[in-house]
């Protein structure tokens, strides 16, 4: 095992998106915005209504994939192209944009809990004009694996010989 030192310590940004849905930042951020694939890291966190009811009205993507996880409350998100996903605590979605998707992710709840973290990662060139996709993932079909007495839930690549149900692109 190789043992790393912390190079910097980078506080997530407090900041809004999308209708005024409040979040933290921790890339994307003027402290660390060159963090090539990874674009951006979202987490969205309140039990207050009012810091996510207007969720992300329709807005457009291109060349992308964001993957959302949620830990609490429920989002749906819909295209231009019709289609539509659900996700609830412990779903995981792949969205890939492509050459470029118009969407929108809002959430089916007023109240309570509403927790998630969205990460933005770029699409190699050869991929960034690929047509748009989904892969809704639901919390059962999501592989575990357990070490050292820590849960492992594998969204992407593998964790020991635990494979994630999908890899992206």
């Amino acid at each position: 095992m190789t043992l790393r030192t912390v190079q910097r310590v980078i506080i997530g940004q407090e900041t809004s998106d999308g209708g005024g849905v409040r979040l933290r930042r921790s890339l994307g951020s003027a402290q660390l915005d060159h963090l090539d694939p990874f674009l951006l890291l979202d987490e969205f966190k309140s039990a207050e209504g009012s810091d996510y009811v207007a969720g992300f009205p329709d807005h457009p993507h291109r060349g992308f994939e964001t993957v959302t996880y949620m830990l609490a409350g429920a989002m749906e998100h819909r295209d231009h192209k019709g289609n539509h996903g659900h996700l609830v605590p412990g779903s995981v979605q792949w969205m890939t944009a492509g050459r470029g998707i118009i969407h929108s992710e809002m959430p089916k709840q007023e109240n309570g809990l509403m927790w998630g973290f969205q990460l933005w990662v770029n699409l190699p060139a050869a991929h960034k004009m690929d047509p748009p996709r989904y892969q809704d993932i639901p919390p059962g079909e999501i592989p575990e694996r357990t070490q050292d007495g820590a849960r492992i839930r594998v969204i992407a690549g593998e964790s020991g010989a635990c494979p994630a149900p999908c890899a992206g692109s």
